[in-house]
């Protein structure tokens, strides 16, 4: 259960761990002003109150050989809540889309998809994405560069 208000270091631990999620509990308790074993209580007690879901590495998706990123904007033939759960259950099961997120307005989800290049996102659009089930049409929007990719949300600290 999530506790109704977070203080001051709590804000700062979520911060840190935020920026950087390999930093060590001494250098996190350094930074936020406390002795490292409470500081470690205060990060277990955030994971497990939900604020911390998980700690990934940020990996370079050019050298990996992903070299373009297509935003698919999907429409759907029903707005039915299980034919809604059904696609994005899909979703989940194809490598290449990274993030799914229902839309409100003109179409109903929108899609961060990476590939190898151009023809193998044709491929995956052409043989996975519009052969879906309740999939009527599908933009596609070829990313030239990303000026900001930050994860998370502004944590203001007082």
């Amino acid at each position: 259960m999530r506790r109704s208000k977070l203080d001051k270091i709590d804000k700062k631990i979520l911060r840190d761990l935020q920026d950087n999620g390999r930093i060590t509990n001494v250098e996190l308790a350094r930074n936020v002003g406390i002795s490292a074993p409470p500081c470690l209580r205060r990060v277990r007690a955030l994971e497990e109150a939900g604020y911390i879901k998980s700690y990934h590495a940020e990996v370079d998706s050019s050298i990996l050989g992903f070299a373009v990123t297509i935003f698919a904007l999907v429409k759907l033939t029903s707005q039915a809540e299980k034919d809604l759960e059904k696609f994005e259950a899909q979703s989940k099961e194809w490598p290449m889309v990274r993030e799914c997120h229902m839309l409100a307005g003109d179409v109903d989800f929108m899609l961060k998809v990476v590939a190898k290049d151009w023809d193998a996102y044709q491929d995956f659009l052409t043989h996975q994405l519009t052969a879906a089930p309740n999939v009527t049409s599908v933009k596609s929007s070829l990313a030239i560069r990303s000026a900001k990719d930050e994860p998370g949300v502004p944590i203001e600290v007082e």
